[in-house]
C-alpha cells in the first residue's frame, strides 16, 4: 500500500513538473496536473496541500538530493584528493540532472526569479552549495593541486556548466543535436568538463602523476572519461 502511494506521489510530481515547465506555474491549474498524472484531484491537496505546496515539494527534494551529492563529495576529501573529489562530483551531479530532468529544468529556472521561496531557499539549501564546492577548491589550493584562484568566480563558472544543458535542453537539441537524457552526452559532457578541471585549475595535470588510489577511484566512477 505504502509502495503504492509513493509511486502515486511520484507521477504527480513528475506530471507537475513537466506541466509547469511547458505551461509555466501559473498557466498550470490542479486540475491539469491531475488529468496528466490521471489521479484524483484531491489527492493533490491531501499529498501536497495544493499547487504551492506541489512546487515547493518539487524544489525541496531535488535540492536535498543534490546536496547530498556534493556532501558526498566533501566527505570524500578525507581519503581521496581533491581532484578527484571533484571529477566525481562533477560525474555524479549529471547523472542526478538526467535521472530527474524535468525537475532540473524547474528548479534552475525558478531559482532566477525573485520570490520569498527562492529567498528561503537560497538560505537553505544554495549557501551550502557553495561550502562544499568552494572547500573543495580550498583543499585543492592547500594541497597544490589547484592553481590560485578566487573561489567564488569559480565556483559560479562551474555550477553554470553544471546546470546549463539541463536548464536548456531544447537549446541543447536544436543547435547540438543532443539530447541531455542521453547517456551519451553525459559521458562526453563529463569528458569536457573534466579537461576544464585538468586544463584551467590544476597546476600540472599528468596521468602518469595520480596515485594509485586515484586512479583506481576515477576508472570505477559512475562514467568514464570516454
Amino acid at each position: 500500500m505504502k509502495k503504492a502511494l509513493s509511486i502515486t506521489k511520484e507521477k504527480v510530481a513528475e506530471s507537475a513538473a513537466a506541466l509547469f515547465n511547458n505551461n509555466g506555474y501559473a498557466g498550470t491549474s490542479v486540475r491539469d496536473i491531475a488529468e496528466k498524472a490521471g489521479v484524483n484531484v484531491s489527492l493533490i491537496s491531501y499529498y501536497f496541500g495544493g499547487k504551492r505546496g506541489l512546487l515547493e515539494f518539487l524544489m525541496s527534494s531535488f535540492l536535498e538530493g543534490y546536496l547530498q551529492v556534493l556532501q558526498d563529495a566533501y566527505e570524500r576529501l578525507e581519503k581521496d584528493s581533491a581532484r578527484t573529489c571533484l571529477i566525481r562530483l562533477i560525474e555524479e551531479v549529471i547523472i542526478y540532472q538526467q535521472g530527474r530532468s524535468q525537475a532540473a529544468r524547474l528548479v534552475h529556472r525558478e531559482i532566477s526569479i525573485d520570490t520569498t521561496l527562492i529567498r528561503e531557499i537560497m538560505t537553505t539549501y544554495l549557501m551550502k552549495e557553495k561550502f562544499y564546492l568552494t572547500t573543495i577548491l580550498e583543499q585543492g589550493v592547500k594541497q597544490k593541486e589547484f592553481k590560485p584562484c578566487s573561489k567564488n568566480m569559480v565556483t559560479m563558472q562551474l555550477r553554470s556548466m553544471l546546470f546549463m544543458p539541463f536548464l536548456y535542453p531544447q537549446y541543447v537539441k536544436e543547435i547540438y543535436q543532443f539530447s541531455v537524457n542521453d547517456r551519451y552526452f553525459t559521458s562526453k559532457y563529463s569528458s569536457a568538463l573534466q579537461d576544464w578541471v585538468n586544463d584551467t585549475l590544476c597546476i600540472q595535470y599528468d596521468s602518469e602523476s595520480i596515485s594509485g588510489k586515484d586512479k583506481e577511484k576515477l576508472a570505477n566512477s559512475s562514467i568514464g572519461a570516454g
